[in-house]
């Protein structure tokens, strides 16, 4: 059992409007979008003053943060744009975008609770480059969404970029499955086989959402999943948005394959909801209701996964252990 207070989120979002300095941006696609537009009713944000809104939104985090009886600190997620074949930012297809620069201005003004989770698309002209500036920044993990960055993880040019992440010791966070905050992409590439290139690179890799397909009807990836905690000891998943009702199947499943559990991290997919649904019916009565009446997400998501016998770890205890590979 995990001592209380001592988790830390691998998967949280830094959500930021552009405001003229953070070196953030966000198509108007996205803006005027139903899910982008309901969290900024949920969390009460005005896209009309950005420099509030940010503030609100980080303020809203440290406090439901540092309020958890589990969870101690939270690695902040960056995400970068899409970059056309010359390797330059293309603002025209690119939906959201959280600079790196405010990442590590974020961490930098709250040591004691975040750690930095730049994001770097492999396909950017610098993209080593800047591997190896946010790895003396103090990263501690690179992010990346290939269905919303345009990038096959798969693809070989990307080897030199998967050594400097080896190099580096930085975790390689994909994500997984379907996407569907952002503007629909090629989900092909939420693959997790994908990511085998840069595991035979040497590269600690992250899948985020225990490799959940994210449609609700069935878990395509799971034989995946099993088959690279067999073959790569480097290899790990974290459980963030698990509780969400299209991806709670592969929580379901997962509860009942306890030498994988060894393989997950905590996360949570902040700012998203966590939901208690998959607890009914298979927790006693009084911890359901404990469920419901715990309103902290971070909380919650605690409560939901070791009440239906999910085990999983702390990422530092991969940030402490040293590198073999």
């Amino acid at each position: 059992m995990t001592p209380p207070k001592s988790l830390i989120d691998c998967h949280v979002h830094l959500a930021a409007l552009p405001d003229g300095n953070n070196g953030c941006f966000i198509s108007p696609q996205l803006l005027r979008s139903p899910l982008f537009r309901f969290l900024l009713w949920k969390h009460n944000l005005s896209p009309v003053h950005p420099h509030e809104a940010n503030r609100q939104y980080l303020n809203d985090l440290i406090t439901e943060l540092r309020a958890s009886r589990h969870v101690s600190k939270a690695v902040l997620l960056g995400m970068d744009g899409f970059y056309d074949q010359t390797g330059l930012l293309n603002r025209q297809h690119t939906d959201f975008l959280v600079s790196n620069d405010y990442v590590f201005e974020t961490v930098n003004a709250n040591p004691d609770i975040f750690l930095a989770g730049p994001s770097v698309n492999p396909q950017r002209e610098d993209a080593i480059d800047e591997v190896h500036r946010c790895a003396d920044a103090g990263a501690v993990l690179i992010k990346v969404l290939p269905n919303a960055q345009h990038f096959d993880p798969a693809h070989p040019k990307y080897i030199p970029f998967y050594r400097a992440l080896a190099q580096r010791k930085l975790p390689f966070l994909s994500h997984v499955g379907y996407e569907f905050s952002l503007i629909g992409k090629d989900q092909s590439l939420g693959d997790p086989e994908r990511l085998r290139l840069a595991l035979d690179e040497g590269v600690t890799v992250i899948a985020a959402h225990a490799c959940s397909y994210g449609l609700m009807l069935y878990e395509k990836f799971l034989p995946t999943f099993r088959a690279f905690a067999r073959r790569y000891p480097h290899f790990y998943a974290d459980i963030s948005a698990l509780t969400q009702p299209h991806r709670m199947r592969m929580l379901l499943h997962l509860r009942h394959q306890p030498d994988l559990h060894s393989r997950l991290f905590f996360g949570t997919d902040y700012p998203l909801s966590v939901f208690h649904l998959a607890a009914w019916g298979r927790v006693g009565l009084g911890a359901l209701w404990s469920m419901i009446r715990t309103k902290n997400r971070f909380d919650r998501q605690v409560e939901v996964c070791r009440g239906l016998g999910l085990g999983f770890r702390s990422l530092g205890e991969l940030l402490t252990l040293p590198t073999s590979h």
